[in-house]
């Protein structure tokens, strides 16, 4: 996703333009932006290239598409594709696999009403995928009951983290509720499996 389709504002606590990304939604720089996003049972991977001093952050729901509908399954909401995506956006900006260092978030248990644990999906999809690529995981905080708040300085590879232990309001579970919901819809349609 192109950064004029994202979301961006000045962030003043930091003094920079920032990105935010919601859940579906990839973005990789060589700018010295600021990469921001709250996950719940989402996973997130922060990629950096520390030699190229670049990097980018995806946002997804689900670990994979086990259906058929190529469309959909190409969608950044699924880990395979995010990372795919990921990767390539970090390759078109000069930056090569063999310098890449991944730092990953999310997978929170916070929404009730799944069928199955899909942050613990998200977790076991991302670090299998980072362990066959080869690509080393320097940093995770995973799982647990809390939704967190990222901010990835995609220049530095630093990344920020904040645990939402008191939500002042239900966005991020409205977000995940509704997207999740949006998903099932899709599913009953024949086009996303939901587990």
């Amino acid at each position: 996703m192109g950064a004029a389709q994202l979301n961006r504002y000045h962030d003043p606590r930091f003094g920079r333009e920032a990105v935010k990304l919601l859940p579906g939604e990839c973005f990789a720089t060589a700018d010295d932006l600021l990469l921001v996003t709250v996950l719940g049972s989402c996973v997130s991977v922060c990629l950096y290239d520390t030699i190229n001093k670049l990097g980018g952050m995806n946002h997804f729901m689900l670990p994979g598409d086990t259906g058929t509908n190529p469309l959909l399954s190409s969608s950044a909401r699924y880990g395979v594709h995010a990372m795919d995506l990921l990767i390539s956006q970090l390759q078109r900006l000069g930056g090569q696999r063999r310098h890449f260092e991944a730092k990953v978030f999310g997978g929170a248990s916070v929404l009730q009403n799944l069928s199955a644990d899909v942050g613990q999906r998200n977790v076991d999809f991302v670090l299998d995928y980072l362990h066959t690529e080869q690509i080393p995981v320097v940093a995770q905080d995973l799982l647990d009951v809390y939704p967190r708040k990222l901010y990835f300085f995609p220049a530095s590879g630093r990344v920020l983290l904040r645990k939402l232990h008191v939500l002042a309001n239900d966005t991020v579970l409205q977000r995940e509720s509704d997207y999740q919901r949006v998903l099932s819809t899709r599913a009953r349609d024949g086009g996303v499996d939901i587990f």
